[in-house]
């Protein structure tokens, strides 16, 4: 065997040497190869994990966001001496660590209409490890745009999905979801919840399928989407429709495309840490409701009223209609769902969200109060 492979390179791959129907073309595919995956979470640390295992020459890495003690139930390239620290360049130190054989690029930026095509135009396949609509549709386009594939994943609860799009000519994620769902009716994994182990499994998945795009090995999942039930390790592949001519021209606000902000800000009143600090000291008549669940109410709390998210409906009468009842969560979003719920079904009119929940309580009054 003879370069660019060197000895250290022909112990490291030789499972992949002498696996048929891959060898030395197929490790050579994956050296020249350049891999983007945007989030580096939950999805991202596996699919990171192995593409940087197997030898992808330049592994990209774009993710705005730091470490919290709750991503480490599930998001296994960090440890509890990362928290605070930016996720994307963690776990560039982590994959070279790993294999200081091959390029890791850790861009520690939020990927929006402005940098996108920038971003993702010196990479070969894009890998969407993200979290939300807005990004998916952004990603989905730009890739579109660029002509290059793009591997899509999604976890939620116990279940998880894997795709492959904008591949030879097959469908898009615009065929699959043509119409985003309205704000606040799909719940994220911090009110829904989600299985650790499923994310592993999950992006493990995507790592294979972009081996099998970059080596040429196998079928991809184009025109197909993978669900997996992880209670049952039930298992189906649905077929998507054809590409459709969803006219792609250039990039547009996704947020506003997706309802995102608009929603929130126009129908719903929010009120900063700093504004409820001084109705608490100015020992203000209102009521103070923290909708997060009980564990996470012993852990830490802002001397308010627990009822958690799921007990609202039946407690509907322990919320005052009399005077400002300020609602809150971890980070925003459990109590902003909750109460558009309110909103929306009962009439209320004197709720205010705390923006940013109890953690940016935490970043910005009190660091004493824990925010799990």
């Amino acid at each position: 065997m003879t370069p660019p492979f060197s000895a250290d390179d022909l112990e490291r791959y030789s499972r992949h040497f002498v696996l048929p129907g891959f060898g030395v073309d197929g490790q050579n595919k994956l050296k020249e190869a350049r891999v983007v995956v945007i989030g580096a979470g939950g999805l991202g640390a596996p699919i990171l994990s192995y593409l940087a295992a197997a030898g992808v020459g330049r592994l990209g890495i774009i993710d705005h966001d730091v470490v919290q003690l709750s991503n480490l139930q599930r998001q296994v390239l960090f440890t509890t001496a990362d928290i605070g620290k930016l996720k994307s360049e963690c776990a560039q130190r982590v994959l070279t660590a790993m294999n200081p054989g091959i390029s890791i690029v850790a861009a520690p930026v939020k990927i929006t209409s402005a940098n996108a095509l920038q971003l993702l135009a010196e990479f070969d396949v894009v890998v969407d490890a993200t979290d939300n609509f807005p990004t998916r549709y952004l990603l989905n386009d730009a890739c579109a745009l660029l002509n290059l594939p793009l591997v899509y994943g999604s976890i939620f609860r116990y279940e998880g999905q894997v795709s492959v799009f904008n591949y030879a000519g097959g469908p898009t994620y615009r065929d699959l979801y043509p119409v985003p769902p309205k704000p606040g009716t799909v719940p994220d994994c911090e009110e829904g919840g989600v299985l650790g182990v499923l994310p592993g499994i999950i992006g493990s998945i995507q790592a294979n399928e972009v081996i099998k795009l970059v080596t040429g090995i196998g079928e991809p999942l184009s025109g197909q989407l993978f669900i997996l039930d992880s209670l049952t390790m039930q298992s189906r592949k649905i077929s998507l429709p054809k590409k459709q001519d969803h006219a792609i021209r250039n990039l547009i606000d996704y947020d506003q495309f997706c309802g995102v902000g608009t929603s929130r800000n126009n129908s719903m009143k929010e009120i900063t840490v700093q504004e409820l600090k001084a109705l608490m000291d100015a020992k203000a008549d209102f009521q103070l409701i923290d909708v997060r669940e009980p564990h996470e109410f012993e852990e830490g709390n802002l001397g308010g009223e627990l009822i958690p998210m799921a007990e609202v409906p039946t407690n509907i009468g322990r919320i005052s209609t009399a005077k400002q009842v300020v609602i809150h969560c971890r980070s925003g979003g459990r109590s902003a769902n909750i109460i558009r719920w309110l909103e929306n079904n009962h009439g209320l009119t004197n709720l205010y969200n705390l923006k940013g929940g109890i953690l940016a309580w935490a970043q910005q009054i009190d660091p004493e109060v824990a925010a799990h």
